[in-house]
């Protein structure tokens, strides 16, 4: 099997988890008073998978990303300066969509 099915599978089972448990996390308990009609918790939770999702998306992208550029270079360690300044700025470019991602995170949770 190979790393990136292994990672799926498990990204998979944590989330199914996490279905089976949320009715449970969410129940009220019997003659308890009922909740204010707001969603803030759900916010949360979206901005929590938010984050963690953009972070496994990213982590991927960045470890193709620099394994692709390092087989470049074994092949032909001449162009390791034509490879690397690209590498770099699709290194960047990857990050900052997660950053992006926190950024609404924080958006989420705070409101």
């Amino acid at each position: 099997m190979s790393r990136l099915t292994k990672i799926l599978s498990f990204a998979t089972t944590a989330f199914v988890g996490l279905l089976v448990a949320a009715p449970e996390a969410f129940a009220q308990a019997a003659g308890a008073a009922p909740a204010k009609s707001g969603s803030s918790g759900l916010l949360a939770l979206a901005a929590g998978l938010a984050i963690s999702i953009a972070a496994l998306g990213g982590s991927l992208g960045q470890g193709r990303t620099a394994a692709a550029a390092l087989d470049g270079i074994a092949r032909n360690p001449g162009a390791a300066g034509k490879i690397f300044v690209p590498m770099i700025l699709g290194l960047a470019l990857i990050e900052s969509l997660v950053i992006y991602a926190f950024v609404i995170a924080l958006r989420l949770s705070s409101t």
